[in-house]
């Protein structure tokens, strides 16, 4: 089979305009990025919005493997199959970073006959929101030093800034830094860091905002430092929100583009799925909804944290109404969950599959509490057999689960018909959708209720700082903010070794912060980085242009 950017390339694409006029959008209010990208104005978008919505669908996953399971492939190829069946479609995804693009995952465009193009584009600087994002934390960062460089009249402790810089991409070495060395002239010195763009809290306000005023003054909220006398410093103290909100002005709009069988698409906002809360921006998603009968949608890592954040701080924020979830699996994720390693997944072995399925029940038995009908898609591969298909369509129906499989990254949209079908029928059933916590619980309340009703653990444990860091942010008035926790896809619990469905164990809890803006309380458990490093073996060494411009080693 060819590579996905070898299918990316004999794609013929429509242009912008014309992917547009299927959902309604004239070409007067398509801000083209050549001829196959474009940007949605902001008052088109407000006067969308007065229409009728269609309805949502969420597709997460179960505990991925390294490689990730296909979550985006199947989103593009339910959406593609949907469009086959006659249905008015829409797709909306994260934009992809370039550190995991540079570093071991490779691109997030979707894979095969199921992707997102232009692939070399999306991939790499698409339209510039990433580094109109970098810059707008960055200028926050200058002004902080230079406010504490020149005079510093708000008293901010250059010891408790808690503003880092940051950088789309992978570099372990700049996690921990000293700043403003070489004398006076060059400011005050202090430690400091960067992150990488996409845990920017100026990335999670993009995908929450619904308008440049409310981005605006989002960005004013944000919590930079504390002074010598242990009160907030905000963006808003050192007049710099309407700068930033300058810089984002064109990021905020969301970017359309269209998949290899041409059903439109948004990808808009990437926010880290740990740090933050891992989808693409209410704009587009709301945006979509008003054009279109059904939007396919995806959330970042595993239900335990992309649903999850979905479900509770996404839809809580923008009232959304989710009306199906499909919950993406595979038999190679479920024979590493059940002890197999990454090397032999390739091999049928019923037993290991046995043995990792406690992680999809665990995964379905977590969305049932939501109140949104479920479907399970089997994101198929060469190597899996009859046998092992069956085993776990069993399970599934033993719980009340309807489970179908997909075949979309060989097959495209047909490949994913029945799947398809499965979840049209699923909504039928009318959505009772739930948060899981109430925000008038306590912040530990909920962090407790996520851990022990999601996580499957049997209590949670906070370090003195994150114990102290949590009672200054009740006092400082954001009690009533959902929780966003930062934990290890790669298991239930927040250590990455615990597979299947780890339980009864204890989260530890080392450090909290808030991102008021956001309007979040961030809870960080484990090892969790939010600057990555790169592998030993960076997919980076593999990516190469010719004379031509021809990008070869995206995959």
């Amino acid at each position: 089979m060819l590579s996905d950017i070898e299918i990316a390339r004999q794609v013929e694409m429509k242009p912008i305009e014309e992917i547009g006029k299927m959902v309604g959008i004239d070409e007067g209010n398509i801000e083209r990025y050549g001829r196959y990208k474009g940007k949605i104005s902001l008052p088109f978008i407000q006067k969308v919005l007065e229409r009728k919505a269609g309805k949502i669908i969420l597709v997460t996953a179960i505990s991925p493997t390294p490689a990730g399971e296909g979550k985006t492939t199947t989103t593009v190829g339910l959406g593609q199959a949907l469009t086959k069946l006659g249905k008015k479609v829409m797709i909306c995804l994260r934009e992809p970073s370039l550190g995991p693009c540079m570093g071991l995952k490779g691109g997030a465009a979707g894979g095969g006959y199921s992707q997102v193009v232009p692939m070399e584009d999306i991939n790499l600087h698409f339209t510039g929101d990433f580094h109109a994002i970098t810059a707008a934390h960055n200028l926050l960062a200058a002004m902080v030093d230079n406010h504490i460089q020149q005079g510093n009249l708000l008293g901010i402790d250059p010891r408790r800034v808690v503003w880092n810089r940051v950088m789309d991409m992978n570099d372990r070495t700049l996690r921990h830094i000293v700043i403003a060395l070489g004398g006076k002239a060059n400011g005050v010195p202090r430690e400091s860091g960067f992150d990488i763009t996409v845990a920017s809290e100026v990335m999670a306000i993009l995908c929450l905002a619904n308008s440049i005023s409310d981005m605006k003054h989002r960005f004013g909220e944000i919590i930079i430092g504390y002074t010598y006398d242990n009160k907030p410093v905000r963006a808003k103290d050192l007049h710099a929100e309407g700068a930033m909100a300058a810089l984002m002005k064109d990021a905020l709009k969301p970017n359309l583009v269209q998949t290899v069988e041409h059903v439109p698409a948004f990808i808009h906002g990437g926010p880290f799925a740990n740090i933050a809360h891992g989808c693409n921006s209410v704009m587009a998603t709301k945006t979509a909804l008003h054009l279109a009968d059904y939007t396919v949608t995806e959330a970042g890592f595993g239900a335990d944290l992309g649903a999850e954040k979905f479900f509770d701080i996404k839809c809580r924020y923008a009232h959304l109404t989710p009306h199906a979830v499909v919950l993406v699996a595979t038999v190679k994720a479920l024979k590493m969950n059940g002890g197999v390693s990454k090397e032999k997944l390739s091999i049928p072995d019923t037993d290991a599959l046995r043995r990792g399925l406690p992680n999809l029940l665990r995964h379905i038995s977590n969305l049932k509490k939501f109140g949104v009908p479920i479907v399970v898609g089997l994101n198929l591969f060469p190597t899996d057999t009859e046998e092992e298909i069956n085993i776990i369509r069993e399970a599934c129906e033993k719980v009340g689960v309807p489970m179908e499989k997909a075949t979309v990254f060989t097959e495209g949209g047909h490949g994913g018909e029945a799947l398809a079908k499965a979840v049209l029928t699923a909504m039928e059933e009318e959505s009772h959708y739930q948060p899981l916590y109430e925000l008038d619980q306590s912040l530990k309340k909920k962090i407790e209720t996520i851990a022990t009703k999601i996580y499957g653990a049997k209590d949670v444990v906070y370090e003195n700082d994150a114990e102290k860091a949590l009672k200054q942010i009740e006092d400082m008035g954001y009690a009533d903010l959902p929780v966003c926790i930062a934990k290890t896809p790669a298991s239930f619990s927040d250590d990455p070794t615990k597979l299947g469905a780890a339980e009864g164990f204890t989260l530890h809890v080392r450090e909290c912060r808030i991102a008021a803006g956001a309007g979040f309380v961030v809870v960080i458990t484990g090892k969790v980085m939010t600057m990555p490093g790169l592998p030993k073996m960076p997919a980076a060494e593999n990516i190469n242009v010719d004379d031509d411009g021809h990008i070869t080693g995206l995959f």
